[in-house]
């Protein structure tokens, strides 16, 4: 499963389908705002109830989100114990140094500028999807 953090309609829809092109066929969670995916990520709210114990793969943050920014979400995610050590690649369109070295400072595993052109956001998906989700080898810290 993956946590898709994406609060643009359009970026979601380029995201998905970047996702399919590459035939990346995991589940996708979509959380439009940093308080839906901190509800999803921690069983609250909209998701209360939910087994917090399954959790994503990955999640792909976007960092200007309405209610709780990216960064807020990110710092969460790093401080509970459940969610600590969950792969977070910053999915951001920001081009500020600031934004960059505040998400590594925070915890982020990746840091991705959206391109521009869509053929390249499909190429920099596949990669992303290949390393993240097949290559990479996360603790299993949750059961699975």
């Amino acid at each position: 499963m993956i946590l898709l953090v994406e609060d643009n309609p359009d970026d979601e829809v380029l995201t998905l389908r970047a996702l399919k092109k590459n035939n990346i066929g995991n589940e996708v969670i979509v959380a439009r705002d940093g308080v839906e995916a901190l509800d999803f990520l921690f069983g609250t709210g909209i998701y209360a109830g939910r087994n917090i114990e399954i959790l994503p793969q990955i999640v792909l943050l976007d960092l200007k989100l309405p209610k709780v920014n990216g960064l807020e979400v990110l710092h969460r995610i790093r401080t509970e114990a459940h969610t600590r050590l969950l792969p977070v690649v910053i999915l951001t369109s920001s081009n500020e140094e600031q934004d960059l070295v505040n998400g590594y400072s925070l915890g982020a595993n990746s840091y991705i500028r959206k391109p521009v052109d869509f053929m390249k956001f499909t190429e920099a998906i596949g990669r992303l999807g290949l390393y993240w989700l097949v290559l990479n080898e996360a603790p299993r810290t949750r059961n699975e």
